[in-house]
This record gives C-alpha cells, sequence and structure tokens, in this order.
C-alpha cells in the first residue's frame, strides 16, 4: 500500500515538474518538502518519493508561504517562529526609541510587528489560549513599547487607545470575517466555489 501510493506521488511530481518545464519553470527539488499527517499519531508512514536521483523523506515540519505547518497541526513551530521575529523587530525598536515620537512609534509597531502577528493567523484558530500565549507576550511587549510603558504595566487602557484586540479576538475576528465573506458571496471566487461543491 504504502510502497505504491509513493510510487503515485513520485509519478505525479515527476509530471508536475514537466508541465514546470514546459512553462519555463523549474522545480527546486532541494527546497521541496514532504509531510505527512497521520490521521493517528499511532500510526507511522513509511513514505519517501524518489525524482530524478533525489530522495524526499517525509519531515515532522514543513514552510509553505511562511507558515511552518507541523505533522500535528499544532502550529507550535511557527508561533515560536512569529514569537522571535517579532521580539527581535521589538528589540530594534526599543534602541531607536528614544529618538521616535509616539505616532512613529506606533506606525513602525503596526508594520512590522504587529503584520507578522496576523499574517495567516486564521490558521490559529481553535488552538488554545496556552498555545497562542507568546503572540500575546508580543503584542503586549508592542503596545507597552508605543507608550514607553514598564513591563509590568497594565495592557488593557494600552489596547483601547491603540484600538487593537488581543491576539485571541484577532483571529477569531478574521476567521468570521472570511465566514461572512465567502456566505455574502463577497469573498473571491474559489472560496465560493468550495462552499457551493
Amino acid at each position: 500500500m504504502t510502497m505504491c501510493f509513493s510510487a503515485r506521488m513520485s509519478a505525479c511530481l515527476s509530471a508536475l515538474s514537466a508541465w514546470m518545464k514546459e512553462h519555463h519553470l523549474q522545480l527546486n527539488l532541494s527546497k521541496t518538502e514532504l509531510l505527512v499527517i497521520p490521521a493517528q499519531e499511532s500510526i507511522h508512514h513509511d513514505i519517501s518519493l524518489n525524482m530524478d536521483t533525489v530522495t524526499i523523506a517525509p519531515n515532522k515540519v514543513a514552510k509553505n508561504l511562511g507558515v511552518m505547518i507541523d505533522d500535528r497541526l499544532s502550529f507550535s513551530d511557527h508561533i515560536a517562529s512569529v514569537a522571535r521575529s517579532c521580539r527581535y523587530a521589538l528589540y530594534n525598536i526599543r534602541k531607536i526609541r528614544p529618538y521616535l515620537t509616539q505616532y512613529a512609534t506606533q506606525l513602525l509597531v503596526q508594520a512590522m510587528v504587529i503584520s507578522r502577528l496576523d499574517y495567516c493567523n486564521a490558521l490559529l484558530v481553535g488552538l488554545p489560549a496556552c498555545a497562542i500565549k507568546p503572540l500575546q507576550m508580543v503584542q503586549n511587549a508592542a503596545a507597552r513599547l508605543v507608550f514607553n510603558q514598564p513591563k509590568r504595566s497594565h495592557v488593557t487602557p494600552l489596547f483601547i487607545n491603540l484600538h487593537w484586540l488581543p491576539v485571541a479576538a484577532r483571529i477569531q475576528h478574521k476567521a468570521l470575517t472570511l465566514a461572512y465573506k465567502v456566505t455574502s458571496r463577497s469573498a473571491p471566487t474559489y472560496l465560493n466555489v468550495i462552499l457551493n461543491a
């Protein structure tokens, strides 16, 4: 069963590579990743894909459009990566904060930190609060930096002043907005087609 599936997937990958060559594109096998998401954690698949001289073995985590997807769909690697990059951006903004106005700091934080927190955050719907806590801590630090507040200051009034929703509410808002657009037929056509299928 596994051998048959591996052979079919390898053939599909070869066909994709051929199509890409016909359209003056090239499949980069060194960046091609295989992620197997089992129906149950106890199931272990022995799948690998062969193409040309390259063998692609399954990874625990694969990156797609900047999102790190793990084989348990916990998004823990993605959350850790986003939190790390946001903390680094906040560290750099903090170094120049004395030279910035509050408004300039807010714009910089929204462009470099909040936009990263919001990128593909609808994928995090349904995760427990403890899973998204690192992202909330980043947003708290961002609000404190904008207003030049100490580390232990309460963030709720800062969020109200900035018109920011907490991370969990931002995730829910994006998912609900997308659902509303699909049901009201104002979403992109490919999403409307999925609903009608």
